[in-house]
């Protein structure tokens, strides 16, 4: 069983994460998903209902649209309330330790936007280090972030081509779970 942790702020609107999402809830995987904004729109995180999700589950995907090359605010907020210290890390912080971490995003631009010559000038993996090193803090397995490009409608994708490829994101993403068991 895989603890999905959606962190989008604005889900009901998406259609990359939200198709990612039914595909998911489609497949014959057992799943926990717990979507952040709709639980804590406040930003008031329940710390030790989280923590307790995550000790159910061998594999956590994190899925979310990649802002700003980063997360949105309500995933970082939690993983600043919930991977606490003597929880996390620390002395005694071994409780996710060998659990599997698996990044699993949507992103606006295009591909060739992210490389030294394209409008973002790097690729998509050098925005990834900061979840590698909380992942190995936490000595949890990281898993290379799943994801894919055009997702925004504002860079010219239509919609169709947002599901399409949100469709064939949550395939590949099945599949990955299924053979991390």
């Amino acid at each position: 069983m895989a603890l999905i942790i959606l962190g989008h702020p604005n889900y009901k609107n998406s259609f990359a994460n939200k198709t990612v999402i039914e595909e998911l809830k489609k497949s014959d995987l057992d799943l926990e998903i717990r979507d952040l904004q709709k639980l804590y729109p406040d930003y008031n995180i329940h710390i030790q209902a989280e923590q307790e999700a995550l000790l159910r589950h061998q594999t956590i995907v994190f899925q979310y649209p990649f802002y700003w090359y980063n997360m949105p605010a309500i995933l970082k907020h939690w993983f600043d309330e919930v991977f606490a210290y003597q929880f996390a890390y620390g002395s005694e912080g071994d409780k996710l330790k060998g659990k599997n971490f698996v990044p699993s995003f949507t992103v606006g631009s295009s591909e060739s936007s992210y490389s030294v010559l394209g409008s973002q000038h790097f690729r998509v993996y050098e925005f990834c280090k900061n979840l590698e090193q909380t992942a190995l803090f936490a000595h949890m397995n990281y898993v290379d972030p799943i994801y894919f490009h055009g997702t925004s409608l504002a860079a010219g994708y239509t919609e169709t081509d947002i599901k399409n490829n949100a469709k064939q994101h949550a395939t590949k993403l099945i599949k990955h779970l299924a053979e991390l068991g």
